[in-house]
């Protein structure tokens, strides 16, 4: 029992603190109000979802990164601010965008980035399976050809990049039906303003999600 309240580790990483270490809960509004007051984000709150919903998404995107969440264009149903108990949410494309890739190849890239010595700004992980790295604004427009310029234009990749119009969902937020979304990689006063260019991430990024697809369409008996 003591372990549940000790740092949790994700792979090689300590995962940072999760609020309920703190002696009064973070809520949504007050993650919100730092985010806003301490780190200059834009953010989002939107009422309680329900616990058991499912965490597929009406935008119909099999990588949205706040299921069931966010409002969809032409939908009815804005975000504002509602209950403590709900969700906080990151529009993307303002302070930063997101590049989202599976959890086992972004502990992989993130390990290799640190060893390098390469400046990684903060990272979401997600209940979801995946690993959100906070990247520079307009990423996303230009993913296409940062990767054809690096050579990964042909690859069959899992890494998506949440951009202009794009919600992520950020703690203490839960999605529902999976779990938490928490820090791996916290803000801070270095890297909270200024979130590194794509390219310092892209090309590790993108060769470990690589390796993964790899490994996954082995045969099994070249797995073992």
């Amino acid at each position: 029992m003591d372990n549940l309240f000790g740092e949790l580790r994700l792979g090689h990483l300590r995962l940072a603190p999760l609020g309920a270490r703190r002696r009064t809960k973070v809520t949504a509004s007050q993650a919100a109000a730092e985010y806003t007051g301490r780190w200059g984000w834009a953010v989002a709150v939107t009422g309680r979802a329900a616990g058991n919903a499912p965490a597929s998404c009406r935008c119909g995107s099999a990588r949205c990164a706040a299921p069931g969440l966010h409002p969809v264009p032409g939908c009815e149903g804005a975000v504002h601010t509602a209950d403590a108990e709900g969700s906080v949410l990151f529009p993307t494309g303002r302070a930063f965008d997101v590049l989202d890739v599976p959890e086992q190849a972004g502990v992989q890239a993130l390990v290799r980035l640190e060893r390098m010595g390469t400046q990684v700004g903060p990272v979401l992980t997600a209940p979801t399976g995946r690993l959100q790295f906070l990247v520079a604004p307009g990423t996303a427009r230009r993913l296409p050809d940062l990767l054809y310029r690096m050579g990964w234009d042909d690859a069959a990749l899992d890494l998506a990049c949440h951009g202009e119009g794009s919600y992520v969902a950020a703690p203490p937020t839960v999605l529902p039906g999976l779990g938490p979304v928490r820090w791996l990689r916290r803000p801070t006063r270095d890297n909270a303003g200024c979130p590194p260019e794509a390219r310092l991430l892209l090309g590790t990024l993108a060769y470990a999600c690589h390796r993964g697809r790899e490994r996954t369409a082995e045969p099994a008996w070249m797995a073992s």
